[in-house]
């Protein structure tokens, strides 16, 4: 439980499906907020209207539905948005410009508004402050289980809670898949001291992982603090107990970015992609990037095939500078490549026995340098095709 911060989820059959469907985040006072949204140049009316309202540090209320994306869906999308901002703002009784709206799921399709007409008032009056999971399960589509975090960090001797839930498993590729990320905290914080922390979080986690290699058009990841801990208030970035909260949000963000990956449409393994010695840090996350987003690697990955001649093909096409000859590659502790050729067919053997694990690591040694980079992956596996040639079905 989060002081300040009360849940509630509903079905609203919003596409005809019997499911918690429709979530509500309410803080009982305005909270300092930041917020992350997709790079995508094709980006949904909840995420335009998004930008527009965090940008004033305080946000009350976030209504979230799952279904339909709101993406491409032109003026009358964006009307339907802040439509649903208005209803939830006078159900709840607060300033209409403290509430974001955020969607999920297919792209295309326009709201029918009866259904948010309908519910949002039955969420504004069943809200309580054990309901957090009840909103995780209503923001999933393809997920197959909730994603949930928690943090304790003592700051002056006083107890700061922080909690997370996110939802994504296909179309994932942060770059701020389809991927919402919700964060609560009772911390008394400055949304100015907020803002560089979540994206300082968000590049070290959500922008690390891939799934599909896909952007969504609907990425967001937001932070809300109810300040109604007894923390003294933290305003300096560079204070010792900020750094605390910060490394606290590092920790969470990460932990939810993982349970995205483990959860990829499909998935049967959690692959961490290590580069190291490469020449610049843009380089290095080239590299591991281009092989954690190779069809050909994740397919490998599925069938416990120690194919290093793919991770090779791959870091030649990824624009990371290195010398073909220096290449040394490991998967888990067993070295398979070294001076870029394989050192034995034992070697290659013990490596596939790596491969048959449900998380492992690969890692690669471009010689080229000091710097490196890990991204997060997973396998592709037939449920992958089967999943999203029928998803609208």
């Amino acid at each position: 439980m989060i002081n300040g911060f009360e849940f509630a989820a509903v079905k609203s059959g919003i596409r005809g499906k019997d499911r918690l469907d429709m979530g509500l985040i309410f803080c009982r006072c305005p909270a300092a907020a930041a917020g992350v949204f997709t790079t995508n140049l094709v980006q949904a009316a909840p995420v335009i209207l998004g930008r527009e309202r965090i940008a004033g540090g305080m946000i009350q209320a976030v209504l979230v539905n799952s279904g339909i994306a709101n993406a491409c869906t032109g003026d009358t999308g964006l009307k339907n948005a802040e439509d649903c901002a208005r209803m939830t703002a006078a159900a709840l009784g607060i300033a209409e410009e403290l509430v974001l709206v955020s969607s999920t799921g297919v792209i295309g399709e326009q709201f029918d508004m009866s259904c948010f007409a309908r519910c949002i008032p039955k969420l504004a009056a069943a809200t309580g402050s054990d309901k957090l999971a009840d909103v995780n399960r209503a923001i999933m589509t393809t997920d197959t289980v909730p994603k949930q975090a928690e943090r304790v960090v003592q700051l002056g001797g006083q107890p700061v809670r922080l909690a997370g839930i996110a939802k994504g498993a296909g179309m994932i590729m942060p770059n701020m898949a389809t991927m919402l990320c919700f964060i609560m905290t009772d911390a008394r914080i400055e949304s100015a001291i907020l803002r560089p922390m979540l994206a300082g979080a968000v590049q070290q986690s959500f922008n690390r992982i891939t799934v599909d290699g896909d952007t969504s058009t609907n990425d967001t990841a937001i932070i809300m603090a109810s300040g109604l801990a007894e923390n003294a208030l933290l305003d300096e970035i560079d204070s010792s107990e900020a750094r605390l909260f910060n490394q606290a949000l590092e920790d969470l963000c990460r932990e939810l970015a993982l349970k995205i990956v483990a959860d990829g449409e499909g998935a049967t393994k959690l692959v961490t992609i290590a580069v190291s010695g490469a020449k610049d840090e843009m380089e290095a996350e080239a590299a591991a990037r281009t092989v954690a987003n190779s069809a050909l690697v994740k397919t490998a990955f599925f069938g416990a095939d120690a194919n290093w001649g793919r991770i090779m093909g791959a870091l030649g096409r990824s624009g990371a500078a290195f010398r073909p000859e220096q290449i040394a590659i490991s998967f888990g502790e067993q070295q398979i490549v070294a001076d870029g050729q394989l050192i034995s067919a034992a070697a290659e053997e013990a490596a596939a026995r790596v491969l048959a694990q449900k998380s492992f690591t690969v890692r690669i040694d471009l010689g080229a340098g000091k710097e490196g980079c890990e991204i997060y992956t997973c396998d592709l596996s037939l449920d992958y095709v089967k999943i999203n040639a029928d998803y609208r079905t």
